[in-house]
């Protein structure tokens, strides 16, 4: 892919423009990124999986509405990202970015919304998941409120300009909490009323497998996010230390979903899947070594991660509920 074709692809104001509910509804679901969601909803299947086999019984509705609050939140943060990346000014001399992977949904800087416009929408489908998590406290109990604040909070601080934990070296953290341990141990434990090692077990590999996306999303991102003071950790490490990062990550999730098997919680063959997890995140480790002189490389470095990220989650997801 090309920088031409990359920024071909970018959301235009013509393409977009229209007053009308239609035009206005398409806006405002792109604005999301909505393709992107599957990060947060597979893990959140992973933790269902988990929890209704604890529990023997697959529980619906508490399912459905974990995955229409978790989408909420996801969605949230992903606008009120670009709001925050605007203000800082990170977007906006962002010249290396690799659309739609990185630089964010670019509707603040091709001026389809507002920064006042995002900001509205992002706080109002965080007002959205506060809704569907209050029906959730009330099917299963207050602990619902413990994971869904959690998830709130990490979704508006890691933004927030006057904060932004994504530019203070615990970004990462940030997501292997947010899209891992809360959403496959939220999951899990309204199946199950269960929450224990095990889960953080399964929740460790789903969450870590989305934090390798963000890292090597970060890769082409890098010189605008040092430009702007949004020192994230590829900005603290340069190239050199995120390749070893990115293989050391892809090697500790392969050492958890191995447990797993050795544990006798999931079946031997859960192995297998994940040492080919493990060659396609070496394979993909190569393209950040490269970055400074092969985009294509990254390019694909970054797909395969994602590909990667929704392979590993179908394998807990299978491995969880495959008869022993």
């Amino acid at each position: 892919m090309t920088d031409e074709v990359a920024t071909s692809l970018e959301p235009t104001y013509a393409d977009l423009a229209g007053g009308d509910l239609g035009s206005r509804s398409r806006r405002l679901l792109l604005a999301t990124r909505p393709k992107f969601l599957t990060a947060s909803l597979l893990p959140v299947l992973v933790g269902t999986a988990w929890g209704s086999v604890v529990a023997g019984q697959l529980a619906w509705i508490p399912a459905i509405l974990a995955l229409l609050a978790t989408a909420l939140v996801h969605a949230a943060s992903n606008v009120l990202n670009d709001v925050g990346d605007d203000i800082t000014g990170t977007d906006r001399v962002n010249e290396d970015r690799i659309y739609p992977y990185t630089g964010g949904s670019r509707f603040i800087q091709n001026g389809i919304m507002t920064v006042q416009e995002m900001n509205r929408w992002g706080l109002t489908l965080l007002a959205a998941a506060v809704v569907v998590g209050a029906v959730l406290a009330l099917l299963k109990g207050s602990t619902v409120l413990v994971f869904g604040l959690a998830g709130v909070a990490i979704a508006v601080l890691y933004s927030l300009p006057a904060v932004q934990l994504a530019g203070r070296g615990v970004g990462e953290v940030c997501i292997l909490i947010a899209f891992g341990l809360l959403p496959v141990c939220g999951a899990a434990w309204l199946q199950s009323g269960v929450f224990d090692w095990a889960s953080v077990l399964v929740a460790l590999p789903a969450g870590l497998w989305v934090t390798l996306i963000l890292l090597v999303n970060e890769v082409p991102d890098c010189k605008a996010d040092a430009a702007s003071g949004k020192r994230t950790l590829v900005v603290r490490l340069g190239l050199s230390g995120t390749r070893y990062l990115y293989l050391a990550l892809h090697l500790l999730a392969f050492f958890c979903v191995a447990a797993l098997a050795g544990l006798g919680l999931m079946p031997w063959w859960v192995v297998v899947g994940g040492l080919a997890i493990l060659a396609g995140g070496w394979r993909a480790g190569q393209g950040i070594r490269d970055a400074a002189t092969s985009r294509p490389a990254l390019i694909r470095s970054i797909e395969t991660t994602l590909a990667l990220q929704a392979g590993g989650s179908i394998l807990l997801i299978v491995a969880a509920v495959a008869p022993g």
